[in-house]
């Protein structure tokens, strides 16, 4: 993963313009070079957990569905 790239002197230079004295501006800065981006999630690693929740959905669809034949086969003898 990639780690969280920010340009600080913009985003400074942003908050003074905004009105953010320079001591407010620097912490914000230093608050943000302090963010830890190793648990932010990418796109495509929400497009490989969703692949594999399709697939463990359609085993469990698939194990069911073959359960509820055998139950209604074995009734369907049963009942004769």
């Amino acid at each position: 993963m990639s780690a969280l790239t920010i340009d600080t002197l913009a985003v400074s230079q942003i908050l003074r313009k905004r009105g953010f004295s320079e001591e407010q501006a620097t912490g914000v800065v230093e608050a943000l070079r302090e963010i830890d981006g190793s648990q932010l999630t990418t796109k495509s690693d929400l497009k490989e957990a969703v692949a594999d929740l399709k697939v463990d959905i359609l085993r469990w669809l698939v194990v069911t569905q073959l359960a509820l034949g055998g139950f209604i086969f074995a009734a369907i003898k049963f009942t004769r």
